[in-house]
């Protein structure tokens, strides 16, 4: 089971790695502070000094069709914001 789902790529968080270094990823709902650090260091070879996380409840979604009115539900999720050591830099578009 893999501890780090996708790394958060949008403007915010484009911002914020550039003036703060920090970055943020989508994390398995039940990993904890500690394995999100330590897959983050394994898999980056960075060196992380915090890490923050929220979890985001799934909200409720309503479609109206022809034929009736769908509803559901999008998923839960659970977000870490990392900061990184003064120097380190993780660059997500290296492998493209």
């Amino acid at each position: 089971m893999s501890v780090l789902l996708k790394p958060l790529i949008t403007e915010k968080m484009t911002e914020l790695s550039e003036k703060r270094g920090q970055y943020g990823f989508i994390v398995e709902r039940k990993a904890n502070k500690v394995e999100i650090r330590k897959a983050i260091e394994d898999q980056y070879k960075v060196s992380v000094t915090s890490v923050n996380t929220m979890i985001y409840a799934g909200k409720s979604k309503k479609r109206f069709t022809k034929s009736a009115i769908l509803t559901g539900r999008s998923n839960h999720f659970k977000k870490a914001m990392v900061t990184l050591a003064e120097g380190d830099v993780i660059d997500f578009y290296a492998n493209i």
